[in-house]
């Protein structure tokens, strides 16, 4: 069963690209649902009222325990949140990905737009669509971090781990491209052993 974080932000999206998917999905909003989930989706929204809501239920513990065994995925103000280091006080980050972000680098709602990135994974290039929407800029990897796509030379797809981080939202314009990756490979891996 996938988890998605549902403290704010677009999460019912996410709901629909796992239901799509026909994977198991819960909707969690405390610290103890994580007991019942073998993955998590960390959604875009505000990345500081995410980061309130999570402090005041104690979830960064939770969640950094929890990401140990389990992949997270997050998109935008979840990427925000899985980040080691952040340019803004407000937003306590997990430090589940060695990257340093920027907040809304990419500007504005009204500068929000939809387009094509490849993707390398696994020897293979990938087209999918993603959907910036006052993205956050990662401006510094660390070396355990692989960059599996760029947008205009910037990074967009990073993954450290059995964690995936991108900046933009995939499930704004239907691509269930990352969610199946991240999901179905690392249950397969771990039914498998």
């Amino acid at each position: 069963m996938v988890g998605v974080l549902a403290l704010q932000g677009d999460y019912s999206k996410h709901v629909q690209i796992l239901e799509m998917l026909n994977l198991e999905v819960l909707e969690v909003r405390y610290p103890n649902d994580l007991s019942l989930i073998d993955g998590l989706v960390i959604p875009g929204g505000e990345s500081t009222t995410i980061s309130d809501l999570m402090t005041r239920v104690s979830f960064h513990e939770a969640i950094k325990i929890f990401a140990k065994k389990k992949p997270i995925l997050g998109t935008c103000a979840g990427l925000i949140l899985m980040s080691k280091n952040i340019s803004d006080d407000r937003v306590i980050p997990l430090g589940l990905l060695d990257i340093s972000v920027d907040r809304n680098a990419y500007g504005r709602q009204v500068d929000s737009f939809t387009d094509q990135i490849k993707v390398s994974l696994n020897d293979n290039i990938h087209n999918v669509s993603a959907a910036f929407i006052r993205a956050p800029k990662i401006n510094k990897v660390g070396s355990n971090v692989k960059i599996l796509s760029y947008y205009n030379n910037e990074p967009v797809v990073v993954k450290q781990g059995h964690h995936l981080g991108l900046t933009f939202h995939p499930e704004l314009v239907k691509t269930t491209f990352f969610h199946n990756y991240i999901f179905r490979k690392q249950f397969e891996i771990n039914n498998a052993a």
